[in-house]
């Protein structure tokens, strides 16, 4: 597999898109007027305590208080505690934290939606190879790494490097096959960093910035530039620049990879992502074979349903079936990642009686889904033939990025026909003729209402002068939605 990362920087907009054998995989996007603030540190102050939600509303500094719950606050038998040990006893929010305490913060997700950023006292601390936790004790390493001689030397080598000094490590997947020199330069970096971070923390007065991530375009480098990806193509200088600096600093092996796009044509254009990413934002995803996914991203889960429309197969229609939702997993784990959908997902493939298909339809789903990023849990097919699953959401999906709910339909995705409209003004024509005295009414509606009441529901209409004894004139409004009217009395 061959992997390419595409950087577009512009003055108010930065966008990184990754592709793996030349199609569109992830889009990441990152605006000035609305910065991401994942892994962020705050100096917050709490502002509310929520005893029967075992949480804390926090300011720091935000238009919206943000989340702390009882699980995620480092107490201080906590401190050192071994990597991966969960608390064994019940948290009660009002032992840890009370309404004026001060405290720093690290945001774990951003605000989306109506939700304020959820944040933690666990402090994370990510570098090239490495994620240091002040609060940790001990080594862990990545799952991707699936070598156990290759997990044993990592894990060696940082335990040897960290020595009896405070806070635990994560090994990062970039890590495989590094020298221990490089693992090493990457701890005393990030104690240094810690060290900067925990006194300006300490100082710093309540909903201040402490500390803030990189920009997108270096954030790329240091999170997705491994030894898969073959290519970094940037289209602007300075950026180009800031991004050689970086790899000279922590990742000199890489540098040869970054190379400057000087094309005329946008560098997004040239490669098809932008009607990708058009295609991203449509409810219905077209299959190869005929076959299509519907795509909805509700409040509470998202739900994709699987439908072979034009595919009729070649043998029979179990085969047709199973084919399709074989094609199916596949497209549903790349439009996952693509359009960056979290949380609850249910999946609903077409019904197989086959047991031995359903087992090979979820076998790949879990094996397209091992490229993702983020986090993911399975599971089996339910009693009505759903697949449950789960993928940890941090940052809003690529259609809340890009859109915004519809003014005409309000989010509903429908609108009333001018059928439904037109009956609903011959209603309130009755409701306002029999309440006031008037000596006629005008109809301000949609231009297909109108249409519809001068053609189709004329005759209706003419009764219905008659049933009033009014006249009725009628009138475009070119602004108007389509469910949209007044009825003016005159």
């Amino acid at each position: 597999m061959t992997a390419e990362i595409l950087v577009n920087v512009t003055p108010r907009e930065s966008r990184a898109a990754v592709l793996e054998n030349g199609v569109l995989q992830e889009v990441y996007l990152e605006r000035a007027n609305r910065l991401g603030l994942t892994s962020n540190l705050y100096k917050g102050r709490v502002s509310r305590v929520l005893p029967g939600m075992q949480a804390a509303f926090i300011d720091i500094g935000l238009e919206r208080t943000a989340f702390l719950h009882a699980s995620d606050i480092a107490r201080r038998e906590d401190v050192g505690v071994e990597f991966g040990a969960a608390p064994n006893e019940a948290r009660d929010i009002r032992a840890l934290v009370a309404e004026g305490d001060e405290l720093l913060v690290q945001v774990l997700k951003d605000p989306l939606g109506t939700k304020g950023a959820r944040l933690t006292t666990f402090v994370t601390l990510p570098s090239r190879y490495l994620v240091y936790l002040p609060q940790g004790r001990g080594v862990g390493v990545s799952a991707r790494i699936e070598d156990e001689a290759e997990r044993a030397r990592l894990r060696g080598a940082v335990e040897a490097y960290a020595g009896d000094g405070p806070g635990g490590y994560i090994v990062r997947t970039v890590a495989e096959g590094v020298a221990p020199e490089a693992l090493s330069a990457d701890m005393l970096f990030l104690r240094r960093l810690w060290e900067v971070v925990s006194e300006q923390g300490f100082r710093a007065p309540a909903g201040t910035l402490v500390h803030e991530d990189l920009p997108l375009h270096l954030r790329i480098l240091r999170d997705l530039l491994g030894q898969a990806v073959d290519r970094v193509l940037v289209d602007q200088p300075a950026a180009h620049a800031r991004m050689l600096e970086f790899a000279r600093t922590f990742m000199p092996e890489s540098e040869p990879k970054i190379e400057q796009y000087r094309g005329n044509r946008p560098i997004f254009d040239l490669y098809g992502v932008e009607d990708e990413i058009q295609k991203a934002l449509d409810r219905k995803v077209p299959l190869k074979s005929g076959g299509y996914l519907v795509i909805d991203q509700n409040e509470a889960m998202t739900t994709i349903d699987v439908n072979t429309g034009a595919f009729v197969g070649h043998r029979n229609l179990e085969d047709t079936i199973f084919r399709t939702n074989l094609e199916a997993a596949v497209a549903i784990a790349r439009q996952l990642r693509l359009r960056n959908l979290g949380g609850i997902i249910i999946i609903d493939f077409i019904d197989m009686t086959d047991e031995d298909h359903r087992r090979q339809v979820l076998q790949a789903l879990e094996k397209s889904m091992t490229a993702d990023h983020a986090r993911t849990s399975i599971s089996s097919v339910s009693p009505l033939g759903l697949v449950e699953m789960t993928r940890k959401r941090t940052r809003e999906s690529l259609e809340h990025l890009l859109c915004r709910p519809c003014p005409t339909c309000e989010g509903r995705r429908y609108v009333k026909t001018p059928e439904t409209v037109a009956y609903e003004i011959f209603r309130e024509i009755v409701r306002q003729a029999r309440q006031f005295e008037v000596q006629g009414l005008m109809i301000l509606a949609h231009q297909d209402v109108v249409e519809l009441l001068l053609d189709e529901e004329s005759s209706a209409l003419a009764e219905l002068e008659v049933l009033v004894g009014r006249p009725i004139r009628l009138q475009t409004e070119a602004l108007y939605a389509q469910d949209q009217y007044d009825v003016v009395l005159v």
